[in-house]
């Protein structure tokens, strides 16, 4: 087991905490550390939890969409980044800057990634790499120790004595940093620490010059935020010495990454709405960081200023316990709930508000607070509670790198089963011309559609990719000359495009015999958080099997719940990154 980095829980639990809640915490930490898949075996000795209660926890887990319970093993599900989200609205820092990240990261052709300070140690909320033999594989989330980091220094140059020295003890007791698991362990990177924290404070800018592997450099520079001067959160530029030196990135990559940073700077100095400002509180007390010492922007309001309404949890916890019985844990699920009643205008709150966020009792929510300000998931000054990076540690790092096909993939094998028959994803690709199908599940049938993955067709014949060349009328693009492929093909431009607005007004596409003689689909396309279709997911079969009107009834109903489920994870899921299609 991984000894507790961050120095959070070091102390005992409080007489109110919620046991379940810390034991369900417990359980999402392993499954993250493991990345995200446990056997219940596995979770038992990971845990030291009786195999009871890592049976009810998962099926809490799964209930709420947290972790699908798939044969042998728990898998974390794309669901669980609702936390992490609620960590990063709140601050806003993602939404405010990533692009500037972006567009430096495509200016200088390098990774560009921003860190926020998890106590002595960094954590991502940004990353913009560049696809190379040898990249960057530090995931949204990961923690990384402060001394092995360009940002690192910059944080500490913020430490208080206290912090000093936790972070002595955490080198003391693991000196080669075997409690951070997303780098590789290496001592000596201790040494002068303090001496480079002292000379960042006084330059205003930092390296790692190897210090996280061999052939690794680095250079940040602090993005503070203008109502205390305080860091919010450090820009960083990545390279391999094959591409700089350390020398070069000071030199040619600084002066540019400095300009970024005044630009994102000048972002968090845009002035908020009249009501957002009168909701807006300050970072702490004098304007400083809360008691924890982490820094971060304290998140803008929203203009309407409000906290959202209850959502429904009673009936819903209520529901579920009559379904599962003594499997579900409700107050698992309530505590976990706490940490989604924060988000974008919602940054910090009292208990009342936590309260009436989500519904719960005072009482059940002040107890889940205790808890999770003592794991240290949230922090709380003057009445007031807000979320820490630390909540990203719950299944952010590997959900993060999840791709559409695998996002898409249990609710395509739930699909084929329901339909008992093949159900697959594509994406558009040639210029608009071809389906490249990226994710499938076939049946087992003497006679079934026999395509494999990274199979090219023809766009304007299938199910598939019409309900994508839909979505881009009128502009759609369509091949010069459109081959006759069964006798059935629709070849006539003209009829096409007819074809095609029918599509978009139905919001699904059936061929019937287009493009092979005897086949027949049905599909509906996925659309991403803000209504751009990225992929299709079909049901194809032989016409034997049922006819068009069949199609429409009985597999349709289906397809439609299946693409929901998909697109559900996937606004969850691309809500702070571009999730890849493929």
């Amino acid at each position: 087991m991984l000894p507790n980095v961050t120095g959070a829980a070091s102390a005992p639990a409080p007489a109110e905490a919620v046991a379940p809640l810390m034991r369900g915490i417990t359980v999402l930490r392993r499954l993250t550390e493991a990345d995200g898949t446990l056997s219940p075996s596995g979770l038992e000795r990971a845990t030291g939890l009786a195999r009871s209660t890592v049976d009810r926890i998962t099926a809490t887990l799964a209930r709420m969409g947290y972790v699908r319970l798939d044969g042998r093993d728990a898998i974390l599900a794309p669901r669980l980044m609702e936390l992490g989200n609620a960590y990063l609205a709140a601050i806003r820092l993602p939404r405010l800057l990533d692009a500037h990240a972006d567009a430096l990261a495509d200016e200088l052709d390098e990774s560009v990634s921003l860190a926020v300070r998890d106590r002595d140690g960094v954590r991502f909320i940004h990353q913009a790499t560049r696809r190379r033999a040898m990249s960057l594989s530090f995931r949204i989330g990961d923690l990384l120790p402060a001394e092995r980091t360009a940002p690192g220094p910059l944080f500490a140059t913020e430490w208080e004595p206290a912090d000093w020295a936790r972070w002595r003890a955490r080198r003391a007791a693991d000196p080669e940093g075997h409690g951070f698991p997303a780098v590789p362990p290496r001592s000596g990177a201790y040494d002068d620490f303090e001496d480079r924290t002292a000379r960042a404070g006084a330059q205003g800018w930092a390296l790692d010059d190897q210090l996280i592997e061999p052939g690794l450099v680095a250079v940040s520079v602090p993005v503070r935020d203008p109502r205390t001067g305080r860091v919010a959160c450090v820009a960083n530029v990545v390279s391999h010495t094959s591409r700089h030196t350390a020398e070069s990135l000071r030199s040619v990559l600084l002066p540019r990454l400095r300009v970024a940073v005044a630009a994102m700077e000048r972002e968090l100095r845009e002035p908020a709405a009249p009501a957002a400002a009168a909701r807006d509180r300050p970072s702490g007390p004098s304007g400083r960081s809360g008691p924890s010492g982490r820094s971060g922007f304290s998140g803008l309001s929203d203009p309407s200023g409000r906290v959202g309404p209850p959502s429904g949890l009673a009936a819903w916890t209520g529901a579920s316990k009559q379904e599962l019985g003594r499997e579900f844990i409700e107050s698992l699920a309530r505590g976990l709930t706490v940490i989604t009643s924060f988000g974008e205008g919602r940054a910090e709150l009292t208990l009342t508000e936590v309260s009436q966020a989500t519904g719960l009792a005072r009482a059940t929510a002040r107890r889940a607070l205790i808890t999770l300000e003592h794991l240290g998931y949230v922090e709380s000054y003057d009445r007031v509670f807000r979320l820490t990076p630390r909540v990203l540690g719950l299944g952010f790092p590997p959900l993060s790198m999840l791709p559409l096909p695998r996002i898409a993939a249990p609710h395509l094998a739930e699909l084929s089963a329901r339909v008992h028959d093949s159900a697959s994803l594509a994406i558009l690709t040639g210029g608009g011309d071809e389906v490249q199908y990226t994710a499938r599940v076939a049946t087992s049938r003497i006679m079934s559609v026999n395509i494999t993955l990274g199979t090219r067709l023809p766009a304007y014949p299938t199910s598939l990719g019409r309900v994508m060349l839909a979505d881009l009328l009128p502009e759609v693009s369509l091949p010069e000359r459109l081959v006759r492929l069964t006798p059935h093909t629709v070849t006539d431009r003209r009829e096409l495009l007819a074809v095609l607005e029918r599509v978009r007004s139905a919001g699904y596409a059936l061929v019937d015999g287009e493009l092979e003689e005897g086949l027949r689909s049905i599909a509906v396309p996925v659309r991403e958080r803000g209504g751009r279709v990225v992929a299709a997911v079909n049901v194809a079969m032989h016409s034997s099997r049922r006819s068009v009107e069949e199609c429409v009834a009985e597999v349709l109903p289906e397809l439609r719940d299946a693409v929901g489920r998909i697109e559900g994870e996937l606004a969850v899921g691309g809500m702070f990154r571009r999730v890849p299609e493929v």
